[in-house]
């Protein structure tokens, strides 16, 4: 049976704390006057649940007792991280993925992502960092009528490759959950370093994964265990 690598893209092809977490940090703070660490941020992803950037600032906002409307949120996150024509926070992003890394699994087996990203938002780090690869098929969380944990994005993943086993990469327990919902064997990125690791990689052996890795990079000899 051919295998089917399917990635998440934040944490796992790219480096998105001086992007997505900073994105949250200065939105909360902009709407509360605090600045909030990224400690408790982790601790927000580690409870599940929050797998999107925008709901989770403006819940940080209401606990420390400053209701902010959505779509305030999501403009004023929207205006700091992609900036005019990609010059704000998105710009500090960095691959994660070795030289060659992906383009010697690609030769083995098919690549594919499901990440909660918006589409717009995935092609620009696609473009800039992955042009050559190819992904197929990429699903996006406006591809989805319920977002991560809830599995529809692995579901619809299997739909189109029926013959294919399918293994999610991801960072958090929210798509260690959307994998086992799913019946999608799940390998954890717990990243040394990484805020709450031992925590993290705690709740990914909770959610049955068959590896936790430091970095996408030791994924080549994981795949070879499980296959």
């Amino acid at each position: 049976m051919d295998a089917l690598i399917v990635f998440d893209m934040d944490g796992v092809l790219a480096e998105v704390t001086e992007s997505y977490r900073e994105a949250i940090q200065q939105t909360v703070e902009h709407f509360t006057g605090r600045r909030p660490e990224r400690d408790l941020i982790q601790w927000y992803k580690n409870a599940g649940g929050w797998n999107n950037d925008w709901a989770l600032s403006q819940k940080i906002a209401a606990d420390w007792g400053v209701a902010v409307p959505y779509q305030t949120v999501v403009d004023y996150f929207n205006q700091i991280f992609i900036g005019h024509d990609g010059d704000g926070l998105i710009r500090r992003e960095s691959w994660l993925p070795e030289r060659g890394l992906l383009e010697r699994l690609g030769g083995s087996f098919g690549l594919s992502i499901f990440t909660g990203r918006l589409r717009y938002e995935l092609d620009y780090t696609l473009r800039r960092f992955a042009p050559g690869i190819a992904f197929d098929p990429i699903l996006c969380a406006d591809d989805v009528a319920r977002s991560k944990p809830a599995p529809d994005g692995l579901l619809m993943i299997g739909e189109r490759k029926p013959t294919w086993q399918l293994i999610y990469v991801g960072d958090t327990v929210d798509d260690a959950r959307s994998a086992r919902a799913a019946g999608v064997p799940f390998i954890g990125i717990a990243a040394r370093g990484h805020s709450r690791r031992e925590e993290v990689a705690d709740l990914f052996a909770q959610e049955q994964a068959i590896a936790v890795l430091e970095t996408v990079n030791d994924i080549e000899a994981a795949i070879q265990e499980v296959l």
